[in-house]
């Protein structure tokens, strides 16, 4: 994902419209399959079509969402898009201001239960699925001893380790490919 492509936010209401679970959760469909209508969103998330309809126009009134009506066969078919293929804030934008604040860091939450829980659900799938990805999947942790500046630069590596992945061509080579959920998270912390 290139810096272009990922919205800077600095609006708590937009950090509101993302702090839902299920909106969260459209978002994360929309970046992983592209377009759609209300109807494979719903199928997608098991939600009823008219619940995903309030969410995406929730997204829309946050420019996080938009339609696309040049993918639409006729007047009644609505597409939706992502806006941007990723959002980013930094707490810092919004410490002035106390309900500010606590919108972001209610985002940061949602935002780590939504990986947390994407890492449960592979842990809690059967046991042909984990077989099937042998030792793919992982998880790592270190103990760094990093000044701010050094963290951020850690973190501009990995962004854009995890970029060039995403950014890559998809090889023609006959395997099939899944969507693969991958976070690192990089926070002072004490052992």
């Amino acid at each position: 994902m290139k810096d272009h492509d990922v919205r800077q936010v600095t609006d708590s209401r937009v950090l509101a419209a993302l702090s839902h679970p299920l909106r969260r959760r459209l978002m994360d469909v929309l970046k992983v399959y592209g377009s759609a209508t209300v109807g494979l969103l719903a199928e997608r998330t098991g939600q009823a079509p008219a619940n995903v309809s309030h969410h995406l126009k929730v997204l829309a009134a946050a420019e996080l969402v938009a339609e696309a009506p040049e993918l639409a066969r006729d007047r009644r078919e609505r597409w939706w898009r992502l806006v941007s293929r990723g959002v980013r804030w930094s707490n810092a934008d919004f410490g002035k201001d106390p309900a500010a604040r606590a919108v972001a860091d209610a985002a940061a939450s949602l935002n780590l239960d939504r990986h947390v829980s994407l890492v449960r659900a592979w842990h809690g799938a059967d046991e042909a699925a984990q077989v099937a990805w042998g030792d793919g999947p992982f998880s790592t942790d270190r103990w760094l001893h990093l000044s701010p500046e050094e963290l951020a630069e850690l973190s501009r590596e990995l962004v854009d380790l995890l970029a060039r992945w995403a950014d890559r061509e998809t090889p023609d080579d006959g395997r099939e490919r899944q969507p693969v959920f991958v976070f690192a998270y990089g926070v002072p912390a004490r052992p």
